[in-house]
């Protein structure tokens, strides 16, 4: 009887043994199929390859997984796709991971589609093209003109010729000193979009021929305008009168460019303005900001991207370029002579009384919004004073050349 427990205890054993040897046999063939997945292109060329392992026929695999043989013979040509339903029951036959079938399965379907899809070098353009600029709103302003919005290549031709293009992949950049939020990033097509719009403008225009001498006497004129925002409206006609082409082009969505410098030749320089922010502190500090780069001749040759006009990107600490130092302190200086103004502040701080600041704007004969408005960026309360900081697109706009806000300016392609 002892023996017989014996023998029946060895038996046992022996099965666990050969249990325990048949399923590490499984693991290693499953981890030879896996390091070797380069040596099966198809799913098809697996199944055969497990079924030869196995000693089975297709028949044999049909009658075990309770499906019909031809469903197996497509499988196994590559006729059918293996489904994550039959990726799991292989798994169950062969131990082979439903993620081996399936991964071997995407692979193949990839490779197929690579051959039979045809290479389109224009969808990245298109790409760029629909994402990169608001088509609708540059129809409903005018800048392009189709007769299907929904026709890709009727909108890319109407935007080649937009940016006087032979092609939309041809469309080149145009030097530049814009100002704008992102810095840190390359000009963006849409940005692109409204410089070009303002040099299209400005072609158009007729001006006297430049000089720094007549800008610099222009500048004088323009001081005596900064007390009244009605006088604003003498603005496009003493930059005219200097050479230096002036317009007012609404920014597109998203843009965030305030103002930029331009160029059409050696001495034909443009000033275009968006007066994103429409209050009289911002106006004059953008406007001498740009007329700063004219006498600087800033924007000639390559593109220089201006940085923010609101908070620190504004003054002139080390994160700021020498060109938009030299632009920002010439605009600060001239909203606010800088020494009176830190005085000012020096002064007054942290009480600032209403009667102060008309007091100090009138010693200076400027508008009380141009002291609010260096006091808010200074201090950072922006909170004090906002009721000086008047909107002047009203001002100005009669005697400009407007592109934007319910205008389209006449131009021709």
């Amino acid at each position: 009887m002892a023996t017989l427990k014996r023998l029946g205890l060895l038996t046992c054993a022996n099965s666990q043994v050969e249990a325990l040897r048949i399923r590490e046999d499984c693991t290693t063939f499953e981890m030879s199929m896996m390091n070797n997945l380069e040596d099966y292109r198809t799913p098809g060329q697996l199944i055969l390859a497990l079924l030869e392992k196995q000693g089975w026929t297709k028949r044999t695999l049909a009658i075990v997984l309770n499906v019909d043989e031809s469903g197996i013979n497509r499988i196994t040509s590559d006729k059918q796709a293996i489904s994550a339903a039959m990726a799991l029951s292989f798994e169950d036959v062969f131990d082979v991971s439903a993620e081996t079938f399936l991964s071997i399965q995407k692979d193949y379907d990839l490779a197929k589609a690579r051959i039979a899809v045809r290479p389109d070098p224009k969808r990245k353009s298109r790409a760029q093209l629909f994402g990169g600029l608001p088509i609708s709103e540059m129809v409903k302003r005018g800048w392009i003109s189709v007769e299907n919005p929904k026709d890709a290549n009727e909108i890319e031709a109407a935007v080649a010729k937009f940016f006087d293009a032979k092609a939309f992949d041809e469309i080149n950049g145009i030097p530049h000193a814009a100002k704008k939020s992102d810095v840190s990033n390359e000009i963006t097509l849409a940005q692109l979009a409204w410089l070009h719009r303002v040099r299209t403008i400005a072609a158009d225009m007729m001006v006297a021929r430049y000089s720094n001498n007549a800008a610099e006497a222009a500048l004088k004129k323009l001081t005596q305008l900064r007390k009244h925002p009605e006088e604003l409206r003498k603005v496009p006609r003493i930059l005219g009168e200097a050479g230096i082409r002036f317009v007012l082009v609404e920014a597109l969505a998203s843009t965030k460019i305030d103002g930029v410098c331009l160029w059409l030749a050696e001495n034909e320089p443009v000033i275009g303005m968006s007066i994103r922010y429409d209050r009289i502190d911002n106006f004059w500090f953008v406007l001498r900001h740009e007329i700063e780069h004219v006498l600087q001749g800033h924007g000639k040759k390559r593109p220089v991207v201006d940085i923010e006009l609101e908070g620190k990107k504004a003054g002139i600490g080390a994160e700021v370029s020498e060109e938009e130092r030299v632009a920002n302190e010439a605009a600060a200086g001239f909203c606010v002579p800088s020494k009176m103004m830190d005085a000012f502040i020096a002064r007054k701080a942290p009480f600032f009384a209403e009667r102060d600041l008309l007091g100090f704007a009138n010693t200076l004969e400027i508008h009380p919004g141009l002291v609010a408005g260096q006091v808010q960026h200074k201090t950072g309360r922006y909170d004090l004073f906002r009721k000086h900081l008047v909107k002047v697109r009203r001002f100005i706009a009669p005697s400009a050349i407007v592109d934007g806000w319910g205008d389209i300016a006449p131009v021709g392609y």
